[in-house]
C-alpha cells in the first residue's frame, strides 16, 4: 500500500488545517488508517485512527481529543485529519500509516505497516 499525504503548511495559534491521506495499491487488506506526529527530538506519537469498515470507530490521542477530527472516505480511499485551534506544540512532522487491524482499543505504532512520508505542520504564536 502506498500512502500519499498532503495539506501541511505554516498557520498561527487558533488557525485550522486539514491534512489528506490517498491509500492506493494493495488496500484489500487495509482495516484501520491512522495519524501520527513527530516533532525535533521527540518519539512519534499517535494522532488519531480510524477503523476502515461499516462503523468508523475513531481513537484519538489525550493531546488532541476535542480539536482533532479524522474521518474515512471510503470510496476514495482518503483518510483526512481535521485540526483545529491549533497550538505551538502541534508542530510536527504528521505522517500517516495504513495496517491490517480492525481495533476495538488505541492503537500503537506497531498496528500499523505502511506509512507516508510525513507532511509538515507549522503553528507559529
Amino acid at each position: 500500500v502506498q500512502l500519499q499525504a498532503s495539506g501541511g503548511g505554516s498557520v498561527q495559534t487558533g488557525g485550522s488545517l486539514r491534512l489528506s491521506c490517498a491509500a492506493s495499491g494493495s488496500t484489500q487488506g487495509t482495516s484501520s488508517m491512522g495519524w501520527f506526529r513527530q516533532a525535533p527530538g521527540k518519539e512519534r506519537e499517535f494522532v488519531a485512527a480510524i477503523t476502515w469498515d461499516r462503523r468508523n470507530r475513531t481513537y484519538y490521542g489525550d493531546s488532541v481529543k476535542g480539536r482533532y477530527t479524522i474521518v474515512i472516505d471510503n470510496a476514495k480511499s482518503t483518510v483526512y485529519l481535521e485540526m483545529n485551534d491549533l497550538k505551538p506544540e502541534d508542530t510536527a512532522v504528521y505522517y500517516c500509516a495504513e495496517g491490517p487491524i480492525l481495533f476495538f482499543r488505541p492503537p500503537d505504532r506497531t498496528d500499523f505497516r505502511s506509512w507516508g512520508r510525513g507532511t509538515l505542520v507549522t503553528v507559529s504564536s
